[in-house]
């Protein structure tokens, strides 16, 4: 699937019922670059507070809000409660920004009714579940070569960072960060996914691709959170041990319930 760090005009209406409106991409950098600039922070970044756009971006907040209202209308941005991750803290979570799906649907030009089709074709005609299965390992396999060789450059301490910067060169938009227990281990965030709607239906493609990052890393993980299944980023949790998992690990590409 095609990735672009533009915001994309697919001249496709994905809205069902809805009437056609004009391309928020073209728009977007015809009239609004700086809306555009607004939108891409969320895309690579994740959900967005207000002070966080402001401060990336180099914008008032008022400006900020006044993009946001507009995304927000577009139905290409929507405003959520911040999930918090280990203890809560005193006081109510922070709001914060997300792109909706039409909003990411804006960033790619997507083919996903095809690939849908093809994994139905796949699971109908090829072997069922365990089909698409393979398929999704065998497509994770494909795409490990940079990844393997990024990690295999790095210190010991820094594979996840390396891992995260080798994904965000193919389009995911990942970052890495200690966990909320430091010492405990590192979380692997993914902001985009561009095959977010076909996981929706195949979350196949999500347990083959944390099967992949347990393999690259030497270590047992955890997805925690999919775009694929709502959650505003992928994130997968990274513990700080030295031991290699069985490649059927139980939570492997799982989300908690």
């Amino acid at each position: 699937m095609s990735r672009s760090s533009e915001l994309r005009n697919n001249g496709v209406v994905k809205n069902v019922g809805e009437a056609p409106r004009e391309d928020f991409a073209a728009g977007a950098r015809a009239d609004h670059p700086t809306r555009n600039r607004v939108a891409r922070s969320i895309l690579d970044h994740g959900p967005s507070t207000v002070a966080d756009l402001s401060a990336r971006l180099g914008l008032t907040q008022a400006a900020v809000r006044r993009h946001l209202d507009t995304l927000v209308a577009e139905t290409m941005v929507e405003a959520r409660e911040q999930r918090v991750y280990g203890a809560r803290t005193r006081g109510r979570p922070a709001r914060v920004f997300a792109l909706t799906a039409c909003g990411r649907d804006a960033f790619d030009q997507s083919y996903d009714s095809l690939a849908v089709d093809a994994l139905r074709w796949i699971e109908r005609n090829a072997g069922g579940e365990a089909a698409v299965a393979a398929f999704a390992r065998a497509r994770a396999e494909a795409q490990a070569a940079p990844y393997r060789e990024a990690i295999a450059r790095a210190a010991p301490g820094e594979r996840t960072q390396a891992l995260a910067k080798a994904l965000s060169d193919d389009g995911y938009a990942a970052t890495a960060r200690s966990a909320p227990t430091p010492q405990q281990g590192e979380q692997l965030c993914q902001h985009h996914c561009p095959v977010a709607h076909v996981a929706e239906q195949y979350p196949q493609l999500c347990e083959a691709e944390t099967e992949l990052f347990s393999r690259l890393l030497g270590t047992h993980v955890q997805r925690l959170a999919t775009i694929a299944h709502g959650d505003g980023v992928c994130t997968t949790y990274i513990p700080r041990s030295t031991t290699t998992p069985s490649a059927s690990g139980s939570t492997a590409g799982r989300n908690p319930a």
